[in-house]
């Protein structure tokens, strides 16, 4: 069976995904820094679904390994899912720049430099698909998180651009907007329980709209009409809202 590339594989979300393919018969390449702290998982996988699990050292920032890290992978995966994501805290990252910029090389720019890589091989070979999680917080700029969002939503538009470029070659992309998820990325936060997924869902949910050829997904369902609320709302109206 073919390899699926996980980048960002410490978070919660890569581990349900990982083993969410894995149990539907994927070999797995997980990729992070310090991937020897995701051995455990690697074992637990392989023991549960049977399939390869190999760890791969893979910092998103390091924009000059990328080539070779892609060049290494003993067989070239049939699709590549990033969930690579950092969201500081927005008064932080208002005062510090090196804050913003780590939002902005790890959402956006450092998954761009992977991606550009992904998608001329599978645009050459003619197959493939590629996953990437942004958010909702991209649909719109809000005061609470506008530094987060604005790198989600630059990400999300460049998984547009690449959608409309690879469709011709059969290369599938799928742009994954998550709206809060109990992670370990969101748990100082005070979530609403009934808008909040838990990862093993978002996974599933990310797996079945990548097996159904889907374009745009929100997940939970509800975050779609939620945020189409949200983008329709008129600017002099918008602006003055804490939101």
């Amino acid at each position: 069976m073919s390899y699926v590339l996980i980048i960002g594989a410490k978070s919660d979300i890569a581990k349900e995904v990982a083993r969410i393919y894995a149990k539907n018969g994927y070999n797995i390449y997980l990729a992070a820094r310090e991937s020897d702290s995701l051995e455990d998982l690697k074992q637990d996988i392989e023991t549960r679904s049977g399939v390869d699990v190999k760890l791969k050292e893979f910092d998103i920032t390091a924009y000059e390994t990328h080539e070779d890290f892609y060049a290494s992978l003993e067989e070239k995966p049939l699709g590549v899912i990033v969930v690579s994501g950092y969201m500081p805290e927005q008064k932080s990252a208002q005062k510090s720049w090196d804050e913003t910029l780590r939002a902005i090389n790890v959402n956006y720019t450092g998954a761009v430099s992977i991606l550009n890589i992904v998608a001329n091989d599978f645009e050459k070979e003619r197959r493939g698909f590629i996953v990437g999680v942004s958010s909702v917080a991209g649909d719109r700029g809000r005061k609470a998180n506008y530094i987060y969002g604005s790198s989600k939503a630059a990400f999300s538009a460049y998984l547009s651009g690449l959608r409309n470029r690879l469709y011709e070659s059969g290369v599938e992309v799928l742009t994954v907007k998550p709206g809060f998820v109990a992670t370990k990325m969101t748990e100082n936060l005070d979530l609403p329980e009934n808008l909040t997924a838990e990862p093993c869902n978002v996974a599933e949910d990310i797996f079945s709209a990548q097996q159904k050829g889907r374009n745009t997904l929100y997940t939970k369902p509800i975050w779609f009409f939620i945020m189409l609320i949200i983008k329709h709302i008129p600017e002099f109206i918008f602006k003055k809202m804490s939101i």
